[in-house]
């Protein structure tokens, strides 16, 4: 009887945080375990309190990761239709307010143990590997597939000195992934571009947007009319999530898209601004708190208008076409997935927006397919991601038969080859705390904290305060 295969899902975020990296990770360990065929387990940042409360919304927080286990199985399986067969393992993270990001804190390799590490997926392996300590990741794992999720050189080059910065992270996204990751997949081509990555989008459509688009059809077939409100976008409310964009075309096309009403909804830290630069440009555009896009407000919404280029795959662009609506977007390789479905209409310029837009207003949205619905599915993305990624078939390459946690020992046997050399570069860098701070990482981030430990179930390291302390002032910066 062949041994299953046993893949560990390591990622950047979780319920009830609302983001890609704790939403799109969830449902690929659901979908990766429905079957039985494989033992799937989720890891997952665990925050204590005073974090959960600047991260989580409407005051969610949990007093223990069993609570917060059973919030996130409750979601999932209420969502996909079907009892989730997955295992789900916490790991130390604090949450960094410049970064907006919550940043992983000790070595999170350990989460696995060793007789267990087979597959490692990495969700945003440069974020999980930037301030990594420990034993190198293609030692532990015998295979380890990096997913890059995120455009962070465009979010960077929005910054001050933005260019300097975007060109110093990007060889730095370069050198992590290359040491830790023996496959990369980029969900487009809007990301940085990695040696030896497949661009293959491995993200499917939440179930419910896909009956909201059943429900749609059937009104279409019908006779009856389905979709009875005009033009929307929901986003993360910052600048960059596209607002900028958008309101600067309504702005410069008011007189050819007169008539024209658009609705915003979104929550997030640049929403009075919005709010107030749509009044002061005198917009017919109203501006409405963040909302499940599943919420029955948003079914009879025909025209989803989204001009944002900083997204990989856009996860509400996705969901629009899944409820059976147009959706207008720039030309961008973001989108590039999305031109396959007829209601995809991307643009170039200011007039292409208008163009499609008025259009989309004075048509009908085209029915989809069942071959198009399944496109946009989980189980659809599933297909995907073990066909680019090759793991239902034989991997010969074996672990170590006496696998330590010494990094030296297992590092040493590599010191002839560039790679292992780099990676044993790496490895001392991240090991000190004036050098981790240079280069963001959160403070005292080396090891897991006593209320943390206490919380997770994890030893305390010996000497952790003093250690810390000592850190510290050797730092030059005060805890």
């Amino acid at each position: 009887m062949d041994k299953k295969r046993q893949i560990a899902i390591f990622t950047t975020a979780s319920l009830p945080w609302m983001t890609g990296t704790a939403v799109n990770p969830l449902f690929r360990a659901a979908y990766l375990g429905k079957d039985g065929e494989r033992i799937v387990t989720l890891v997952i940042p665990w925050l204590s309190l005073k974090d959960q409360k600047l991260v989580y919304p409407n005051n969610i927080t949990f007093s223990s990761p069993a609570e917060q286990e059973t919030y996130v199985r409750h979601w999932v399986d209420e969502r996909t239709g079907f009892k989730s067969d997955f295992g789900i393992l916490f790991y130390p993270g604090k949450f960094s307010l410049d970064k907006r990001s919550i940043l992983a804190v000790g070595d999170i390799s350990e989460r696995i143990p060793d007789e267990k590490a087979d597959i490692a997926i990495l969700e945003e392996p440069e974020h999980l590997t930037w301030y990594h300590h420990g034993k190198r990741w293609k030692i532990k794992f015998r295979l380890v597939v990096g997913i890059v999720h995120t455009n962070y050189l465009e979010y960077v080059r929005r910054e001050k000195n933005g260019r300097m910065q975007a060109f110093l992270l990007k060889y730095i996204n370069n050198w992590v992934v290359s040491i830790y990751c023996h496959k990369v997949i980029r969900l487009s081509a809007a990301t940085q571009d990695y040696p030896k990555s497949i661009i293959c989008n491995v993200h499917g459509v939440n179930p419910k947007f896909l009956e909201i688009g059943k429900k749609k059809l059937e009104q279409q077939q019908n006779g009856i009319q389905a979709f009875t409100k005009g033009a929307y976008y929901i986003g993360k409310m910052v600048w960059s999530k596209g607002y900028k964009e958008l309101l600067e075309l309504l702005r410069d096309n008011q007189k050819e898209l007169t008539g024209l009403e658009v609705d915003l909804y979104g929550t997030g830290e640049d929403s009075d601004q919005v709010q107030e630069t749509a009044k002061r440009l005198e917009l017919a555009v109203r501006v409405h708190p963040g909302r499940d896009h599943a919420d029955l407000l948003f079914h009879d919404y025909k025209v989803f208008l989204n001009p944002s280029t900083t997204d990989v795959v856009c996860t509400t662009t996705a969901e629009a076409l899944a409820m059976g609506k147009i959706v207008v977007c720039a030309n961008h390789p973001s989108n590039e997935f999305f031109k396959q479905f007829p209601n995809c209409r991307t643009y170039d310029n200011g007039d292409g927006f208008v163009k499609l837009t008025r259009h989309a207003l004075a048509e009908e949205p085209a029915q989809l397919t069942d071959a198009q619905r399944h496109e946009l599915s989980w189980e659809a993305a599933t297909e995907r991601f073990l066909r680019v990624t090759e793991l239902d078939q034989e991997f010969t390459r074996k672990l170590s038969k006496s696998p330590t946690k010494n990094f030296m020992s297992t590092s040493l046997g590599l010191s002839s080859s560039m790679e292992g050399a780099s990676a044993y570069v790496h490895h001392v860098a991240s090991g000190f705390e004036a050098t981790r701070r240079i280069f963001g990482a959160i403070p005292k981030s080396l090891q897991p904290d006593e209320e943390q430990c206490k919380e997770l179930g994890l030893p305390i390291p010996a000497g952790h305060d003093y250690l810390a302390t000592e850190e510290s002032k050797s730092s030059g910066v005060e805890g």
